[in-house]
């Protein structure tokens, strides 16, 4: 039987099944795997709420309820501060993982974006092959670069594959969305149910997409317009952050609320949740500029269809590699005005 705290992550039966089955010893490491918003971070969450939990991931207990709200004691999620993993926060996970646990039987560090490890990785290397008998460690990461290849021969992997559309929409409708636009949504969401989640309540998420389609025949020639299409799909992509910074400050409220009723001067741990809400506003945009990225790229693939000239393939070739290379550098928390201008201007001198 699944405990009912892993219950809830969408799509993912193998991955569930495999951390079902270690809840009772678990290994010292595991390695989540699999690309961005398709389930890695909720399932980290749900597994250490279940190795913290008393019987096993109730889900409805204290101890549930403080992991998966962000305040457990003994569950500790350590985000990248910059481009990549630092080595100073590298040095703090090796100190983390030496606590006893306050109130569990075991305590959780979970890793985030360690494909973006690089230099830091010699300093968890030790950490992550020996850790405390009382420390579990989940290292998250959408692949395994050479930094990361070692540390990852130390882990159990664990899966995690991009979600069937089925799944997207069957999802999206339970939660209240009308088909149509579920079925839409899921089509450009790439396996991704929490940015399919973010889109279905947006009506003006396919008008984007469209800006991005369009791009190729609005390119003139000229710097100046390479300008202005930059700045307006910056802008464009800071529309789905408000509709997440409404969601936030909802959550805020409800926090707000519950700790007048507990007697509370103020929010516990306000500033970790608001640092936890600067760091999803990011990635929203970050997510909204891939997509469009993606959507770009598909206008290009389409020109290889059929059997175009050589010189018309050797162009829509080296556009999809320039597209590509602008995703890959989108990892690395550039300036979104000057990507795109970098972009622009190479994808116009192909025209």
């Amino acid at each position: 039987m699944t405990a009912p705290v892993l219950g809830h992550v969408v799509g993912q039966p193998r991955a569930i099944q495999q951390l079902n089955a270690s809840i009772a010893t678990p290994v010292h490491a595991y390695l989540f795997l699999g690309p961005a918003g398709t389930g890695k971070r909720e399932a980290a969450i749900a597994f250490a709420a279940a190795l913290t939990c008393p019987t096993g991931g109730c889900g409805v207990c204290n101890s549930c309820r403080e992991t998966l709200s962000g305040r457990h004691p003994d569950v500790v999620v350590v985000e990248r501060q910059g481009a990549s993993i630092l080595t100073g926060q590298a040095q703090e996970v090796v100190r983390l993982a030496l606590r006893t646990p306050r109130a569990a039987r075991f305590q959780v560090l979970i890793l985030v974006d360690f494909h973006l490890v690089e230099q830091a990785a010699p300093v968890l290397l030790k950490t992550i092959e020996e850790p405390p008998d009382t420390t579990v460690i989940l290292v998250l990461a959408e692949n395994v670069p050479p930094d990361l290849v070692t540390i990852a021969s130390r882990c159990v992997t664990v899966n995690f594959d991009p979600l069937a559309s089925a799944d997207v929409v069957n999802v999206l409708v339970r939660e209240g969305a009308d088909l149509a636009s579920a079925i839409a949504v899921a089509d450009v969401a790439g396996g991704r149910l929490d940015r399919a989640r973010l889109l279905v309540s947006e009506e003006g998420f396919l008008d984007r997409l469209e800006r991005w389609r369009s791009l190729p025949s609005r390119l003139d020639g000229t710097g100046a317009t390479v300008v202005l299409l930059a700045e307006e799909l910056v802008a464009a992509a800071s529309e789905p952050v408000e509709a997440v910074k409404g969601r936030q400050a909802v959550e805020m409220a409800g926090l707000a609320a519950q700790a007048e009723r507990l007697g509370e001067r103020a929010i516990p741990g306000r500033t970790v949740i608001e640092d936890r809400h600067r760091r999803e506003q990011r990635r929203v945009r970050t997510d909204e500029m891939r997509a469009g990225l993606a959507a770009l790229a598909g206008v290009y693939r389409g020109r290889l269809e059929g059997s175009p000239p050589a010189s018309v393939m050797s162009t829509a070739l080296r556009a999809v590699e320039l597209v590509g290379e602008a995703a890959d550098r989108l990892t690395r928390n550039v300036n979104d005005v000057l990507l795109l201008e970098w972009l622009l201007l190479r994808l116009d001198s192909l025209a």
